[in-house]
């Protein structure tokens, strides 16, 4: 079978926007230390944020066959519950492809930065992860404007 790059060439640049989102299940514990800033290598959220931006940037070289986008803005938002982590990403960019790879690249980059980050308190005594799990990667909503 071959494998090809999509020919976007005859397309027009329109707006393209993608939001993305996933989870990560964390212990009670884990997420109060993130709250009260007590993670020993720093706080998860700064980091997976920088991170997240970072990958969203270099999602060409690492998915073979997307297309390079110049990306217009990138949005990550977070919200804490008692037990999970949701990261929301939106990518935007004037382009002749969508951003829905970037954007899904973004909440994946993210979520597993904070799991390295929070990986020492989500142990088992076994040096397991019985309980941490990255959950529901998806897209809520992919725009594009004529």
């Amino acid at each position: 079978m071959k494998i090809e790059m999509i020919d976007i060439s005859e397309k027009d640049r329109v707006k393209r926007i993608a939001i993305a989102s996933g989870k990560i299940k964390l212990n009670r514990e884990t997420i109060k230390g993130i709250k009260e800033n007590k993670i020993k290598k720093g706080d998860p959220l700064a980091v997976s944020e920088i991170s997240s931006i970072n990958a969203i940037k270099q999602t060409a070289n690492l998915i073979p066959l997307c297309h390079q986008i110049p990306v217009d803005n990138i949005d990550i938002k977070y919200k804490l519950d008692e037990n999970f982590i949701e990261v929301v990403v939106g990518v935007k960019a004037t382009s002749k492809t969508g951003v829905e790879m970037e954007a899904l690249f973004g909440v994946s980059i993210a979520l597993l930065v904070i799991w390295d980050m929070v990986k020492a308190y989500e142990k088992d005594e076994e040096g397991q992860y019985p309980f941490t799990r990255i959950t529901d990667i998806k897209i809520l909503k992919k725009i594009k404007r004529e």
